[in-house]
């Protein structure tokens, strides 16, 4: 016969699961609302964001400069130029010419999508279901709207911020404060934080930029030797369009897992249309071997650390933010992920009970005394 639950002991479960479950809420609420002004502030917001990021691009070359004894507001005035210029390069050089040939790479991967369709219908798949063409439909019309949008704001930079002049000055104006005065934020802040805030705040902060900063810099670098080993393999074998897939697979390293299969499969799609089966299998296996090497070689060398990130959370903040708030979402969901992570691990170091030095009557006889 089994014992009778004790009414105490459930009253007391049923009141401690009511609090948690009340200050789980309140938490939600806080969270929901700070989301809420978020999106407001959003104009405000955004270029904060698109400043930090380029400060931890251009930050080292700044640093060197300042430890050469030039002043922070040349330094900073120097490499706000010097990006600027690169900017404009890149606009001139790159994001104008896939601008136009954005709506060519869509047709292309249409047709590739019709093709793979065409022989998946035939012997031996024979897949004639209506659900899965009428899904194949309206994947091709959303990608044929779609995909030229997508290339040709990823190209021009950090998707929506050159939509508005405002927002781009704004930004570059930003890092240029971040550059010359970033070393006394913290400082500052601390001066203005009352008791233990002063501490734990600038903390947090300091490593949420070291860990963005690691971030930003190596996907940008593995980034680019993606791009570059791809679109000279492409190169070599005549497939066209190799400046906007190069410039794809660039820009898609900053969304890790789905970025590459986003942009291998397009690589693939269009080898496929222009140049036939082999072809398209070459430059899959070109994709392949190049993302071992990023995998196995170059990001271990690069990274010093990691993001401290599972694959699997990974994926999940990329499917999220892209889900929230489409390309935009997807760029930042790694690193609001991992910054996220750096403030859990330090509420963690200060909720962790310090362990508790026995009393000597507790010490088990025989034991030496603590020193």
């Amino acid at each position: 016969m089994s014992s009778p639950l004790s009414s105490r002991k459930t009253a007391a479960a049923l009141r401690t699961s009511a609090r948690v479950s009340a200050e789980l809420l309140l938490v939600l609420v806080a969270a929901a609302v700070a989301l809420w002004v978020l999106g407001r502030m959003w104009s405000v917001v955004w270029p904060l964001i698109v400043g930090l990021f380029l400060t931890t691009l251009t930050w080292p070359l700044a640093r060197f400069l300042r430890r050469h004894g030039w002043w922070p507001a040349l330094a900073a005035s120097v490499v706000t130029v010097f990006a600027l210029l690169v900017g404009a390069g890149i606009v001139a050089l790159i994001a104008v010419p896939v601008a136009d040939q954005s709506g060519e790479l869509a047709d292309r991967v249409v047709a590739g999508i019709d093709k793979l369709r065409e022989w998946a219908a035939g012997p031996p798949l024979n897949i004639g279901d209506d659900q899965i063409t009428g899904a194949l439909d309206s994947a091709t019309d959303r990608l044929q709207d779609s995909v030229g949008s997508v290339v040709t704001t990823a190209v021009t930079g950090v998707s929506t911020v050159v939509n508005g002049v405002v927002t781009a000055v704004l930004a570059l104006f930003l890092m240029f404060f971040f550059l010359k005065d970033g070393p006394r934020f913290l400082p500052w802040l601390t001066r203005q934080l009352p008791g233990r805030f002063a501490t734990d705040i600038p903390e947090v902060a300091s490593r949420s930029w070291a860990t963005l900063g690691a971030f930003v810099r190596s996907q940008a670098f593995v980034g680019l030797l993606d791009a570059v080993f791809i679109g000279l393999g492409l190169w070599i074998l005549g497939v066209p369009l190799v400046l906007p897939l190069a410039v794809l697979t660039f820009v898609c390293a900053f969304v890790p897992i789905v970025g590459a299969l986003f942009a291998g499969f397009v690589a693939v799609v269009i080898a496929l249309v222009s140049n036939g089966l082999m072809d398209a299998l070459l430059v899959l296996a070109i994709i392949i071997v190049v993302q071992q090497l990023e995998g196995n070689v170059f990001q271990p060398m690069i990274q010093s650390r990691g993001l401290g990130l599972h694959a699997a959370v990974v994926l999940l903040a990329v499917t999220l933010g892209g889900s929230l708030a489409g390309v935009v979402g997807s760029l930042l969901a790694v690193p609001v992920a991992a910054v996220l992570a750096v403030i859990w691990n330090y509420l963690r170091e200060q909720l962790v009970e310090e362990p508790r030095e026995p009393e000597p009557e507790e010490l088990p006889e025989g034991s030496p005394a603590p020193s």
